[in-house]
């Protein structure tokens, strides 16, 4: 062999390496956070799914879980894939039910009777 196929075999080598480390290495990298992100998944967490639902879970299963949607907690299962980032973690690792809250007219008779 020449001086110039192992000059052209070497910047093959090199142009595979650049690929590897801007391309290949950071995709592989944010693929284990995202993954690492989903099975971190709690009861109560807030989440944004691919689609644009935002919920809270409610409930867990091995592959998917069930999220409370909106004012009336419409409740819908989606797949653990399906879910694209935490807006906000639970601050417990128990997932309670928020009590339900009185109208505002008996709090002022309440707090006027006091």
């Amino acid at each position: 062999m020449d001086s110039q196929s192992l000059m052209s075999i070497g910047l093959i080598v090199v142009m595979f390496a650049a690929m590897y480390f801007l391309l290949i290495r950071p995709q592989k990298k944010k693929e284990k956070e995202t993954q690492a992100m989903r099975d971190a998944l709690r009861v109560g967490d807030e989440v944004i799914t691919i689609g644009g639902i935002h919920g809270k879970i409610v409930k867990t299963k091995d592959e998917s879980l069930v999220l409370a949607v909106g004012a009336d907690k419409v409740k819908m299962e989606f797949e653990k894939w399906a879910i694209s980032q935490v807006s906000e973690k639970s601050a417990s690792d128990d997932f309670e039910e928020e009590a339900p809250k009185a109208p505002k007219r008996l709090k002022k008779k309440e707090s006027t009777e006091e």
